[in-house]
């Protein structure tokens, strides 16, 4: 289990790392559509390149940032009836949820987008936009992406094995690895409360 570990603090690492920095392609996508904007309504001329690549850039964030939504389990669920279970119920669904349902998801999307991909890249697929750009490498996303996630999930399931058997702390519980965002947030609100309170109020 150990080795197993490893392999999951090895991915999730990697996932975070790559999430954290392709985030940062949403200030550039804002910044090219800020521009196509001005471009268009200062000067009367727009580019379909441009433009196109807005949405290349939105699904990069998109998809390849998916799996860092899973390691922050950030990911849609419904929390209501979740946490109305008890903890061992919830972690035998999470092991069954992974296991049954994104593992084999994931594996079918890639066997299925490879195709898609391939075929795109051997005839070099253009936009049918004038002056677009080319498409294969926007399909190639969708390869990459199910390989992460599938990667992330199966990072997810080595964790969760491990919690239900006492090895290590639930990564998502309250002062895990994956609450620095949480503790963050009441760290800041809490110095926005202070800074609201002036000294009279203070003495």
């Amino acid at each position: 289990m150990g080795v197993l570990l490893r392999f999951s603090r090895a991915i999730d690492a990697m996932n975070a790392r790559l999430g954290r920095i392709l985030s940062w392609l949403i200030v550039v996508a804002v910044l090219i559509s800020a521009a196509n904007a001005l471009q268009r309504k200062l000067l009367d001329v727009s580019s379909n390149a441009w433009l196109e690549l807005q949405w290349v850039l939105f699904s990069i964030v998109f998809l390849l940032c998916s799996p860092w939504t899973l390691l922050d389990n950030e990911h849609i669920r419904i929390d209501i009836l979740n946490n109305m279970l008890p903890k061992r119920v919830r972690d035998g669904i999470d092991v069954v949820g992974h296991a049954l349902f994104l593992l084999p998801l994931t594996i079918v999307m890639m066997v299925t987008a490879l195709p898609f991909f391939v075929r795109s890249f051997e005839i070099r697929e253009q936009s049918t936009n004038a002056g677009g750009l080319p498409q294969w490498p926007a399909k190639s996303l969708i390869v990459i992406a199910f390989a992460l996630l599938f990667l992330q999930g199966l990072s997810e399931l080595i964790k969760r094995v491990a919690v239900m058997r006492g090895l290590i702390p639930d990564p998502h519980e309250r002062g895990g690895s994956h609450s620095v965002a949480e503790a963050e947030a009441e760290r800041l609100a809490a110095t926005a409360g202070d800074a609201s309170v002036g000294p009279a109020d203070k003495s």
